[in-house]
This record gives structure tokens, sequence and C-alpha cells, in this order.
């Protein structure tokens, strides 16, 4: 059996937070099993990534430079920075010259006494595949999606010619994969089937990572196996040569100096937490947030912040627009019944406040498993990318989340955004929510137990690596 710390994992997180957290979580999952962890990042995102593990000695940071190029603006080096999405193709294209960089690194590796098992790389980095497969050392590639959601998107990426020829509302007949859910090509991102030229940069950028992703040595899902093992088989059938998809989360859980215990006070003496302490009612507050990516206009902004107001419930809601503020009259109707936040939260310490009952939630999938594992149910508003197929699996599937009616739309009223809230916090269907939500945390929290299946599993992965 191999000595403490006589292995080494290398990880390769995308620029961007939702991508980049769940890494840093099995960073700090893999550490407490004794393995050394090396994560390769760029100079601006190494700051947030040393501070986020400041107190584990057993994973460290290692800095290779971003590139600069035409079209991308300077010092962008994570796509939190990019002034809007219409560079994120730019930046995608600039991340393949870290290349030469990561191989150097990954080279003088294999030269230590600890040389890696392994590299963990994210889906967008495709490229690490050629780097590992030169050099003779297992990748595993991360998507930061749930298993049931890759599923469907693999798919699509598969049947994309055929799907182009149908309307936008129409459900669609993809049989082999037995949906628990009607599906049309509304749900699915529309970077799979929107763009008929294969040679146009977005397409052969999809082409490449996909590639890449089916070639890798295995798949890690930050996901767990009570909540979708009908579906994995389905996942790895995309993969070559018998490539196992190893369900490790939720992550965050791994860790038990952050895992969620619900309180009615914590130690943080920020002014959030303390506004919910003086929350007397326990699961009485609605969290709002609708993520990093997710470009909302101020109109719409508005009409959440009417839709909040004329629902009656306390809430916190974390804003990040630079551009909008309350309209006029709103800030004396919302004084002391709902806290607005510019700057970024720990939402994980929210979630697992006694006071939150219930989250607005674009439903990314990092902030779905946060939600369920704390016990709190959703208001379901996907926006972009996977979201709309996590909102169809918690609403239709796990029955531990509402949808927001008119979700689908361009723009949704504040009609429809209190009378949610209101179901959600108050209502027969927000109450049986809230019972699945309480339900799948048990089990989200046992899975990461000693013998649990993620626990295990990631056990298992370990080993199987070590005998590589």
């Amino acid at each position: 059996m191999a000595s403490p710390l006589a292995s080494q994992v290398v990880i390769f997180p995308f620029m961007a937070q939702g991508h980049t957290l769940p890494l840093l979580d099995l960073s700090k999952a893999l550490s407490l099993q004794q393995i050394k962890v090396s994560i390769i990042t760029t100079p601006s995102n190494a700051n947030s990534i040393t501070k986020n593990i400041a107190n584990y000695p057993f994973i460290k940071v290692i800095e290779i430079p971003f590139p600069t190029i035409d079209g991308l603006p300077q010092g962008c080096e994570n796509a939190s920075q990019l002034p809007s999405m219409e560079f994120y193709g730019p930046f995608l294209h600039a991340t393949k010259q870290l290349q030469e960089p990561f191989d150097h690194v990954l080279q003088t590796m294999l030269e230590s006494e600890t040389p890696p098992l392994c590299v963990i790389s994210d889906f967008f980095l495709g490229w690490t595949l050629a780097s590992c497969q030169a050099l003779g050392v297992p990748r595993l590639v991360f998507h930061g999606m749930g298993v049931l959601s890759m599923v469907i998107s693999r798919s699509a990426w598969v049947l994309a010619p055929q799907l182009r020829s149908t309307s936008m509302f129409e459900p669609l007949d993809m049989p082999d994969l037995k949906l628990p859910f009607t599906l049309t090509r509304a749900d699915l991102p529309g970077d799979l089937t929107n763009s008929p030229n294969q040679d146009d940069p977005a397409s052969q950028f999809s082409r490449e990572v996909m590639e890449a992703d089916a070639q890798s040595w295995g798949v890690i899902v930050n996901s767990f196996e009570e909540l979708e093992k009908t579906h994995i088989p389905s996942l790895e059938s995309f993969y070559m040569d018998g490539a196992k998809a190893w369900c490790l989360g939720p992550l965050f859980l791994h860790d038990k100096l952050e895992g969620l215990e619900k309180s009615t006070a914590q130690k943080d003496s920020s002014m959030l937490t303390q506004w919910l302490n003086e929350q007397v009612k326990p699961d009485s507050v609605m969290y709002v947030s609708f993520g990093t990516q997710a470009d909302v206009s101020d109109a719409q902004l508005d009409e959440v912040a009417f839709g909040l107001e004329e629902s009656g419930s306390p809430f916190i809601w974390v804003s990040r627009s630079e551009t909008w503020s309350l309209p006029s009259g709103m800030e004396e109707k919302k004084k002391g019944r709902g806290l607005i936040v510019k700057e970024w939260v720990d939402q994980r310490q929210i979630l697992s406040h006694r006071a939150i009952g219930g989250f607005l939630s674009h439903c990314g999938w990092n902030s779905v498993l946060e939600s369920l594992s704390a016990d709190v149910p959703i208001l379901a508003w996907p926006m972009i990318a996977e979201q709309f197929l996590n909102a169809k699996f918690i609403v239709d599937v796990l029955g531990a989340a509402l949808g927001v009616r008119g979700s689908s739309e361009v723009f949704v009223s504040r009609q429809a955004i209190s009378e949610g809230v209101k179901e959600l916090m108050a209502g027969q269907k927000g109450r049986r929510a809230r019972e699945r939500a309480e339900a799948i945390g048990r089990v989200a929290r046992r899975a990461v137990q000693n013998g649990g299946s993620s626990h295990d599993a990631l056990s298992k992965l370990i080993d199987q690596l070590r005998a590589y």
C-alpha cells in the first residue's frame, strides 16, 4: 500500500467561478485522503484559489502565464472579467495557448519523487488530453454538470443535424435516452444545435473538446449515485475503452469543515448573517441569486424587485449587476424585510441558515446541489446553457422544486415571480417540494460519509489510479 503523501494528482480548472469551485472541493476531498494536489492556474486566478485552500497544506498552486491575444481585453483571465459574452469565444480559444507551459509543468512533475497519478482537467480544456497521452498520464475530464444533463447534451451533439430540422417547442424523439420528461429543442444548450456551419470557430472548438472528452480515461461527476444512478450507463456509453463515470458528489460535502449543518446563529459577524439571525421564523426567507454568467436586463431586475415585494416574503437577493439600482420607492418598501447584496457572498453558508426556506435560482448545477444538500427547495428560473435541463430534472423528476411561470419566455412578469415565491414558501406544492428537498439532502449527506456511495467511489478511484 502506498505511504501517506506518496501520491499526487494534478487538477486544472477552467477559469470561471462555477467551474473552479467544485474542483477546489475535489482537491480538498483528495487531500483528506492523503493525496498531494497541484492546481494549475494563471496568475490572476491564483489569488482567489490560494485563499480558498489556505488551510490545506497538501494542496499547492502552480501558476502558468495567460496568453495575450487580439480580441480579448488585457488582463482578462477569468470568464467573470469579460465585458460581455461576446468575448467568450476568444477567451475559450486563448486557453488553448496554455498547452506549452502546461506541458512543461507536467514533464517536470513526472521527473519528481511523486509523479502525478493523473490529470483532472475541465471539459473546456480538451487539449490537455493530447499532453497527457504524450506523457503517459491518465486524463480524467470534469464537466461541472449532472449525469442526466451530460447524457442529454452528448446525445444532442450527436443528433444535431436531425434536431436542427425540428421546431423549438416540438417534443424531441430521443428513444435511446428513456427520458423521464418531455424535451424540446428550446431546453437544449443553444450551441449544441444552432450552428449548421461545422467550420465556424464555435463548432470547431465544440468538436475538439467533445472528441477529447470521449477519449479520456474517465469522467468525474459532481453528483451521487442515488440521485442519477439509472443514467450512469448511458453516460459511460459515450466514452471509449470502458471509461468509468465516477460520481463523487456533492464534492463540497466531503470536507467536514465545510459540511452543512443548519443553525440558527452562525459565528460569522457580517451584516448579512446578523440579518438572518434576526429572522425568528425558520424557513421564512427566500434567497435569490442568478449566478455569475447570465446577463439579466435592468428591466427584468425591476420586475424581480416588484415581484419579491408583492410576495410578502422576507428575502436576501444577491445582485451582481453594475448598472441596476432599485426602482423609485422600493427602498422604503423593502426596509426590514429585504436585503440586497452586491458583493460576493458565501452561498453555502446562507443556504445552511435555518431562516432560509427557498431559493429563487438560475439552476446552475452547483447551486442545485448546494440548495438540496441544505434541505432548501428551489424556485427554478433557468437562463442559459444546461440550466433548463437541470430545472426539468429537479421539478419534474425529483419534485424538489417549482418552476417560475413563463421562465422560458424572454421576459418574466412580477406576478409570475410573486406567485412562485408565495407557492414555494407557503403553498401545498411548496410544502411537498420542501419534503423532497429534505429527503434528498439526507441522502446527499450520507453519500459522502464513510461507507457512502461517493466516499467509496473516491477510494476506489484512488486505488485504480495507483494500480494503473
